[in-house]
């Protein structure tokens, strides 16, 4: 499950196919750490091996254990086909005759909506709205490279003068900005046929550009795509205890009588340790040790050749304790940007624990978009159409507008809400849902 990593051919089949026939209640109960199957069109896979070679984690197929992945499996691999060859190996049977295509888990509502929204992908597939305009990205790439170079150019010619520095900065965390959207493309499998292509471009954007890691941004990301908003599953919601979220959490934290921070004033303190920390000081950490706990030597060397690439450029301008002052401050304006895109399109919305929904009502109840300008578009790289790329993962982002209404029409058929805010409606409700999460909280606290 999840597009990321590079798949071979499998060297030999790892498990004979056997003829089981299986119930939904038999297929549930292998879902633990050492035993796990799956469902994926109705065959039965034993992945509790596979797991440890899955290209997108071991945790985002995980997930799925003991359930009918069959939707989040079609949205995360382009090319079926091939993978299928790796599918192959792991069958051990299929589901008994009697028994439903999605697991019993899931409200008999779900069976409609599972097929309205396999007809919705057949359409959006026979329209090509799955094929990437190349020169697209191209040029968004080119206005990357012509920002950052205009960047670092005014302080060559001009100076370091504070105005000066401080407008290349800006100019400078707009780009890692922009970069960042761009590796997410390509990370998602979006703009080639050929995931080696996206791979290596992947690698390139998020490692030489940006100074991360595509794997470590795979691992953490599918697993959002997978399970959005669900905790222990969605790394997103995983606060640390900083925060809490939803309306759930903070009453079962109140309830327990957890403090570990003043909760009912996070809607405060979010603007001192959320916006400014995220990329300069929690990512960077989570990065570095992830890269060199796993012995990703390959990332590191992408990741290393972006803090060369910098430092040639600035310390003949900055020395080098003003260079590491001025990429931590690079890295704090990019933050905020970054905070703020990616939290106004989930957090405000559903947070809770595991529910087994189907795929358009989980995504639908975890995301909402913003409405569409020409800056909104650019600004958010198109994730402003968050709900189409929750559906569509592997979708190049310029076709998102053209799925958009098939998409509402969709819900409307099955009143199932599509939120649509402005840019600052979006900015508003992360701070209210703050606040709101942090006010049970303190009542579960003093009365629970």
């Amino acid at each position: 499950m999840g597009g990321g990593g590079q798949l071979t051919e499998p060297e030999e089949p790892i498990s004979g196919r056997a003829a089981g026939v299986y119930t939904w209640e038999e297929v549930q109960s292998h879902c633990n750490r050492n035993d796990q199957w799956l469902v994926i069109n109705r065959k039965v896979y034993n992945i509790t091996q596979w797991v440890k070679r899955h290209p997108g984690g071991i945790r985002v197929i995980s997930h799925y254990a003991g359930e009918d992945a069959t939707e989040a499996f079609t949205a995360f691999h382009p090319d079926l086909k091939f993978v299928q060859k790796f599918l192959k190996p792991l069958q051990i049977g299929e589901l008994a005759a009697t028994e439903p295509s999605h697991d019993r888990n899931k409200n008999v509502s779900s069976a409609t909506i599972i097929q309205d929204f396999h007809t919705l992908r057949a359409q959006v597939e026979s329209e090509g709205l799955f094929q990437a305009r190349p020169l697209f990205f191209c040029l968004h790439l080119g206005h990357i490279l012509l920002l950052e170079a205009l960047a670092w150019l005014i302080i060559w010619v001009w100076g370091t003068s504070w105005t000066l520095t401080f407008l290349s900065a800006v100019m400078l965390a707009t780009t890692q900005l922009q970069a960042g959207w761009l590796q997410h493309d390509f990370g998602h499998l979006s703009v080639f046929k050929k995931s080696s292509w996206n791979h290596l471009l992947h690698k390139f954007v998020i490692g030489h550009l940006k100074g991360a890691s595509a794997n470590w941004w795979n691992h953490r990301h599918f697993q959002h795509h997978a399970k959005p908003n669900i905790f222990s599953k969605d790394p997103d919601v995983n606060m640390l205890h900083v925060f809490v979220v939803g309306a759930t959490q903070p009453v079962e934290y109140g309830i327990k009588k957890i403090k570990y921070m003043p909760y009912h004033h996070q809607h405060k303190y979010f603007f001192l340790v959320g916006p400014p920390l995220l990329i300069p000081v929690y990512f960077h950490i989570q990065i570095i040790h992830t890269m060199i706990s796993r012995r990703d030597w390959v990332d590191l060397a992408w990741s290393l050749s972006y803090y060369l690439r910098y430092l040639c450029c600035s310390i003949p301008m900055f020395g080098l304790f003003g260079s590491v002052v001025f990429i931590s401050f690079v890295r704090f304006l990019e933050s905020h940007g970054f905070v703020w895109v990616t939290q106004m399109n989930h957090l405000p919305m559903d947070i809770d624990h595991e529910k087994n929904q189907d795929w358009l009502s989980m995504q639908l109840q975890a995301t909402c978009n913003i409405k569409q300008s020409l800056f909104n578009d650019w600004f958010s790289g198109h994730l402003n159409f968050q709900i189409e790329h929750h559906l569509f993962p592997t979708m190049p982002r310029h076709n998102y507008h053209l799925v958009a209404p098939l998409v509402r029409a969709l819900c409307e058929k099955h009143g199932i809400p599509y939120q649509v805010k402005t840019l600052q409606q979006g900015f508003a409700d992360v701070f209210r849902s703050l606040k709101h999460s942090g006010d049970l909280w303190l009542d579960a606290y003093l009365h629970k």
